[in-house]
């Protein structure tokens, strides 16, 4: 099975030793996106409304480079750092997926990457 690693300048440059996503056969294997702008390198903070829509934009970004979009995802994780931000989290990423959403898991962890409140990772189809 081939493999190709994806990098994008229209999302944040990886921060330690992985890619941005793995193209493996059909599926696109997208790293966790935490709510940074790739424009700046800047965290966005502020509600986790805003976070969750730079992380998942981040992610779209990233597919759209391995050719793929949104609308091909078939798994999602969503890292919380505090699992009373769910109903904000989940009202925007309704707004993503409002058709025939992906699986999904969402967890509370202790910590996230620059401690910011949300990381999401996804697995897209070709």
């Amino acid at each position: 099975m081939e493999r190709k690693i994806i990098s994008t300048n229209n999302a944040p440059k990886a921060i330690g030793p992985y890619s941005q996503a793995v193209v493996a056969g059909d599926f696109i294997f997208c790293s966790g996106q935490i709510p940074a702008s790739p424009e700046t390198g800047k965290l966005v903070t502020g509600s986790i409304t805003m976070q969750t829509r730079q992380a998942l934009k981040n992610i779209s970004e990233v597919l759209k480079a391995a050719g793929s979009s949104m609308d091909r995802v078939v798994k999602v994780t969503v890292f919380l750092r505090d699992m009373n931000d769910f109903g904000e989290m989940n009202e925007e990423y309704a707004k993503w997926f409002p058709k025939d959403p992906p699986a999904r898991a969402a967890v509370q962890v202790a910590r996230l990457p620059k401690d910011v409140g949300i990381e999401i990772e996804a697995i897209a189809i070709k």
